[in-house]
């Protein structure tokens, strides 16, 4: 087959199909919006940047470096709305976007559910490379759903499996939370990219000897460690921006080779900027 010419530049369009081939809309939740937000779809795209958060600090930092279309895992407009004035944040983003001519696109829950999603990342990225999903997506292919559970090579302690986590995710704030003895040894992994405390029954049904989430809240964090009674499964808390931020360079990586088979060779980029929302932590 003769390959196509190397250098066109795609549509917009063309770049929503590639997207959408990677990570289909219909493996969101039914509560998700993504796909999407502005955009006209014949506009030509030269350079696509992908970042966590649609915040200010991004669209501006996007809007600086030329960028013809942000690819954003979590969404700016999740919740239904009246209106996009510009006297709110929202607002100023939705009109900052339009004026400067930059396209805003979000892949969210069916970013995280997709083969090669934010926990596929995750998961293989601490060191375990066959894993499955703890929840099935529905109607969807073997791999897809969400979290992630799978074996590493070789049992560690909690302490040593912690440190490779708090290593391997960018600087933040909050660090890492741990719960469980330190010298206790995990092989069996699951994690969850983002807010993962609802799928603890998944996790136990799991046999996982950690889990790796986001965002515990203190009462389901405190009633899993009840019923686990001081064993398995330990809990690693990490940064929601944290864990799913490792897959914005996977993501950049599969559309850059998607297009570049259909001959289209835009600049594909991860912001530099950290949306995580703290800036300083007291410890004792």
């Amino acid at each position: 087959m003769q390959k196509p010419p190397q250098d066109q530049v795609p549509t917009l369009q063309q770049v929503w199909d590639s997207v959408e081939e990677l990570w289909p809309a219909a493996l969101a939740e039914s509560w998700d919006a993504v796909g999407p937000v502005t955009g006209r779809p014949e506009r030509e795209v030269r350079r696509i940047l992908f970042a966590v958060d649609p915040t200010e600090a991004v669209v501006e930092d996007a809007v600086e470096q030329g960028t013809d279309l942000l690819i954003t895992h979590h969404p700016l407009l999740l919740r239904g709305v009246n209106a996009v004035a510009a006297d709110g944040f929202k607002g100023r983003v939705v009109h900052r976007l339009i004026e400067s001519g930059c396209a805003l696109l979000t892949a969210h829950t069916n970013g995280d559910s997709a083969i090669g999603g934010v926990s596929d990342v995750l998961i293989r990225s601490l060191g375990v490379e066959d894993a499955e999903p703890l929840t099935a997506a529905a109607d969807g292919l073997p791999g897809e759903g969400l979290g992630r559970v799978g074996d590493l090579p070789r049992s560690m302690s909690l302490a040593e499996f912690s440190e490779r986590v708090f290593t391997l995710l960018p600087s933040v704030a909050g660090g890492v939370r741990v719960a469980g003895d330190p010298d206790g040894l995990v092989r069996r992994i699951a994690v969850c990219g983002g807010a993962g405390d609802s799928l603890f029954d998944e996790v136990r049904a799991s046999g996982a000897d950690v889990y790796v989430t986001a965002d515990l809240r203190h009462h389901p964090a405190s009633e899993a460690r009840e019923a686990a009674q001081g064993g398995h499964p330990y809990l690693v808390d990490v940064s929601h921006f944290a864990s799913e931020w490792l897959w914005l360079g996977d993501a950049a990586g599969a559309l850059h080779r998607s297009l570049a088979d259909q001959g289209f060779s835009p600049e594909v980029a991860v912001s530099g900027v950290n949306t995580d929302p703290w800036d300083f932590i007291l410890v004792p």
